[in-house]
């Protein structure tokens, strides 16, 4: 283990601080800038910032050439009220670290800690701090940036807590890991009458009643294989609040998932096919529109090969666990031009689910995480 006793309290303690201040997606300004101070008091050879937004990235140096290797990590938290009495509770209501970004940052700061001590030997190490992965904009957002074909990595690596597996144990397989999803907003829009005469109007209610079923009816779930399709209905309007009003306005919003990119082409088709046919029924016109794009994540064997060795050589358990997953990630977006493989681990079998208002991040998978992506790194780097 590279980390003292000292570390691990003080890195802790930073987890802890990051937590009482979150900061969501596209907002972290204040979280960017501790995790540059943390980079900086390290040593890093360079930072970029600005990245993507607010992404940053520590560059440390090896003494002979070689590969770029990048460990990420992400800077937003949630805009969910956070219930929890621990000392180090969210401060800001309504916003709140509860899907572990604090803790993978932790992590990464753990390995700029190792780094300060002793260089890779050859090629560089980069730590990425990335921005807005909850919306799925952040990574694409890095990758587009002009600075990030200066460090543009020739491996990169990541992790996720997942709570409900055993603690310290790693879920890891090659191919696709995490699922494809987006959000669609299907906007139909009619003309308003009066509410005794609805006749002499065109309401979006028929097409509404029709679309929630029919959208769901395109994907179910089902085997975690190239067919998994699942449409969820999460929100939906008619009108205004109002008795003498016959409405002209409506909107349904449903989140689309397929294990694959290639999957969702399809399902998007169908899904705007059935909007479009159901507002052509009524005579309304309809507006389709997505928001939080996530492709799907897919795990390059070279990759996976050396984050195995790694785990053996750490005497940390790992098989394949449920994955692939239904929940999405944009790491994939990081992998599009670099074997890239990110594992899971596990947060206890009984720890409060990701996004839950009760959820924290274990402190004690900090170490683990730590070693794992360390003797990645000497592994690749020396």
């Amino acid at each position: 283990m590279f980390l003292t006793n000292q570390d691990v309290v003080e890195l802790t303690e930073w987890r802890r601080a990051l937590h009482r201040h979150p900061e969501i997606s596209g907002e972290e300004a204040w979280t960017a800038q501790t995790a540059q101070a943390l980079l900086a008091s390290s040593g890093a050879d360079r930072i970029v910032g600005g990245l993507g937004g607010h992404g940053v990235a520590g560059i440390f140096e090896g003494r002979e050439p070689g590969s770029t290797v990048m460990f990420r990590a992400e800077l937003d938290a949630l805009p969910i009220e956070e219930i929890s009495q621990a000392p180090h509770r969210s401060s800001i209501p309504g916003k709140a670290h509860l899907c572990g970004h604090d803790g993978h940052m932790a992590i990464l700061a753990a390995l700029a800690r190792g780094l300060s001590r002793q260089r890779p030997q050859r090629g560089r190490a980069i730590l990425l701090f990335q921005p807005a992965e909850e919306t799925g904009a952040g990574a694409a957002a890095v990758v587009a940036d002009p600075k990030f074909r200066e460090i543009a990595p020739d491996f990169v690596f990541a992790l996720h807590n997942l709570p409900g597996m055993k603690f310290g144990k790693v879920a890891l397989i090659e191919g696709p890991v995490s699922c494809a999803s987006r959000g669609m907003r299907i906007v139909l829009t009619g003309k308003t009458a009066h509410a005794s005469m609805p006749e002499t109007g065109l309401s979006p209610m028929n097409s509404l009643a029709h679309l929630m079923p029919a959208l769901t009816g395109l994907g179910s779930g089902g085997p975690m294989d190239q067919s998994f399709a699942m449409v969820t209905v999460t929100h939906a309007r008619i009108g205004e609040p109002a008795f003498g009003i016959a409405p002209a306005h409506g909107e349904i919003w449903a989140t689309l998932r397929t294990l694959t990119d290639a999957g969702m082409d399809g399902l998007v088709a169908k899904a705007e096919r059935l909007a479009r046919d159901a507002a052509h029924a009524s005579g309304l016109s309809v507006e389709i529109s997505y928001n939080d794009i996530f492709c799907h994540c897919e795990n390059a064997p070279e990759a996976v090969a050396h984050l195995r060795h790694a785990l053996d050589a750490e005497g940390v358990p790992h098989d394949r666990g449920d994955l692939p997953m239904r929940p999405s990630e944009d790491f994939g977006h990081l992998g599009a031009n670099a074997p890239a493989a990110m594992f899971f681990l596990g947060a206890g079998e009984h720890h409060a689910a990701l996004h839950n208002p009760d959820y924290d991040f274990p402190d004690d998978l900090i170490g683990i995480g730590a070693r794992v992506f360390m003797r990645t790194l000497r592994d690749l780097l020396g």
